[in-house]
């Protein structure tokens, strides 16, 4: 991008986008707020989160591209693991995976104005890691969610990259998955770091691409297989970037 566009950029994100996102992020707390107890775990109540996500996109000059969504099967329910690049890829895999999931979050994340409150309502599991007892209650909860065609969105690198490449993976995910005999859903985001990266405030326009890889078999691996199940999922995500 040129010098003046980005300076056109800077003011229009700051003066404009951001403001129009807020006010969104509101409106879409709100309505989550008040359709999830009318409509629970119903494409309908997830609506305007996904129109959210997209907005993220739409206003800040983001293109996504999805690629494999013919892996998907609709009434299957997935435990769907994600490299952890941006905050953006939040709003990608909200606005652009066309299925009803929970995320397991952080905690911490409980705590933010209204946001907090829709998630808990939307039926989102927060996870202390902190506290052991409380961690697998978390993960219970969401294995009891497992069903129907719902699925569960982790990030099983626990938190976000700080130089584009994946970090290691923790076990959570993959025990999950081993225990109910679910398929794991590798998701490789890539180009999220790219638009902004940890630490950073301002937004790259460009690219992101999702790209849906084939559902691995997770009963083949056995009661014990989690460790390979998750090296082997790293490695089907990294090859995606």
């Amino acid at each position: 991008m040129k010098q003046g566009l980005k300076i056109l950029f800077f003011f229009y994100q700051w003066l404009i986008a951001f403001p129009l996102l807020l006010v969104l992020t509101i409106v879409t707390a709100l309505a989550t707020i008040l359709l999830s107890p009318l409509f629970p775990n119903k494409r309908f109540s997830y609506f305007p989160a996904r129109w959210w996500g997209r907005a993220f996109c739409y206003l800040l000059f983001i293109k996504v591209k999805l690629i494999g969504l013919e892996k998907l099967n609709a009434q299957q329910s997935y435990v769907i693991v994600c490299n952890h690049q941006s905050i953006y890829d939040v709003f990608v895999v909200y606005g652009w995976l066309p299925m009803i999931f929970k995320w397991l979050m952080k905690a911490e994340l409980r705590k933010i104005p209204l946001v907090g409150k829709a998630c808990a309502v939307a039926g989102h599991i927060f996870i202390d890691r902190s506290n052991a007892v409380t961690a697998k209650h978390s993960i219970e909860q969401a294995e009891k969610q497992l069903k129907n065609g719902i699925s569960v969105v982790i990030f099983p690198e626990g938190t976000r990259t700080h130089n584009g490449e994946m970090c290691k993976f923790k076990r959570g995910a993959f025990l999950i998955a081993t225990d109910l005999r679910l398929p794991i859903l590798p998701v490789t985001l890539r180009g999220c770091y790219e638009r902004l990266p940890r630490n950073a405030v301002n937004v790259v326009p460009g690219t992101i691409e999702i790209i849906v890889h084939q559902p691995i078999d997770t009963e083949s691996y056995g009661a014990e297989g989690a460790p390979k199940l998750m090296q082997d999922s790293w490695n089907i995500i990294n090859s995606g970037l």
